[in-house]
């Protein structure tokens, strides 16, 4: 099973669309999944279902940071830079087969109240964030394959 189809799998089984993608990535990342979830759990809903940046594309960038991010501050702005780039390059990928990154407009405008949607057929049936954390996902696993991770940890 790719990470795209684990991402849905999570998803489908309950998980927010951030859970859902940063879980799926805990064999890259080293962290445990309860960890990953705890974790990303903020940012479901568009960031506690305020409705804004998607929590695919959030989970997405926490993965990205976890992997190819910088940790000393004192690192030079080049550092910083060439992670905002990848940042940038990933969300504007998402943004180019999606539409947006902004939950609101990729859901048409849902409620934004701090009350779960009930997780019923009628639920999966119409919501496409079982594709979003699918798309987040191919879209990182692609990154990845280009950028070996090893080469990343140590160059």
């Amino acid at each position: 099973m790719n990470h795209g189809e684990k991402a849905a799998e999570l998803f489908l089984s309950g998980q927010n669309c951030a859970q859902a993608v940063v879980v799926a990535f805990s064999d890259l990342t080293g962290l445990e999944p309860e960890f990953s979830a705890r974790m990303s759990s903020s940012f479901g809903g568009g960031m506690g279902r305020m409705r804004e940046v998607c929590g695919a594309v959030s989970g997405m960038l926490m993965v990205a940071g976890l992997l190819y991010g910088y940790a000393d501050p004192g690192e030079k702005d080049v550092h910083k830079k060439a992670h905002y780039v990848l940042v940038q390059d990933l969300a504007g990928q998402f943004r180019e087969r999606i539409g947006s990154i902004v939950c609101r407009e990729i859901l048409k405008n849902p409620p934004s109240d701090p009350n779960p949607t009930p997780r019923t057929a009628e639920f999966y049936r119409h919501r496409p964030c079982a594709r979003m954390v699918m798309t987040a996902a191919h879209i990182l696993d692609d990154y990845i394959a280009a950028h070996p991770l090893e080469a990343a940890r140590h160059g």
